[in-house]
């Protein structure tokens, strides 16, 4: 949707005093069937993520079952390098001994899971992201300090500037501005 000769219109952004108030924008939000918007605030706001409809993050999954990965190369790794490659019988111990192959194969596991937190989070969050057209908002930098915003995206099929722009000053945002784009 162009706006002017050179800016593109990416949205509504409204501005919230509070944690209180940014939950109960995000639940109308919701419920009013808006489905490409966001909440952004200075600090995380408990059960926010129930309040917008958010699904539980599948992180936890990529950390399980990387894990698990990791567990599974340090013993092998370790079954590998002493049972096959150099098979050296050390104190009568057998080649495969469970019990001192734990702790590399613990830390792997541990290691694994961590980078599966890690690039799970970096995905499903879609980082990084080097721009995004919210930063053209001119209240929005309040955010890092002591704000807290809902955005509209103009793609939404349920999005009417006017209608969303009344919608969010009923729901009593502090202001709510039109928040365009330069074209590339």
């Amino acid at each position: 949707m162009s706006v002017a000769g050179n800016t593109t219109l990416y949205g509504i952004v409204a501005e919230f005093d509070s944690p209180q108030a940014i939950f109960h924008a995000c639940e109308e939000t919701r419920e009013a069937g808006y489905r490409k918007w966001d909440a952004y605030t200075p600090f995380p706001v408990h059960g926010l993520e129930r309040a917008m409809g958010l699904r539980a993050s599948r992180v936890p999954w990529w950390t399980f079952i990387l894990a698990l990965t990791g567990l599974a190369a340090g013993l092998l790794l370790e079954w590998w390098t002493s049972a096959v490659d150099y098979p050296v019988v050390i104190a009568g111990k057998p080649y495969f001994s469970l019990p001192a192959f734990v702790p590399v194969a613990f830390e792997l596991a541990i290691l694994f899971g961590a980078l599966g937190t890690f690039f799970g989070m970096l995905f499903y969050n879609r980082l990084p992201e080097h721009y995004h057209p919210i930063f053209f908002a001119e209240r929005f930098v309040r955010v890092s300090d002591d704000r807290f915003f809902v955005a509209v995206e103009a793609a939404d099929p349920k999005f009417d500037a006017a209608a969303t722009m009344r919608f969010f000053r009923e729901l009593g945002a502090m202001s709510v501005e039109l928040v365009e784009e330069p074209k590339a």
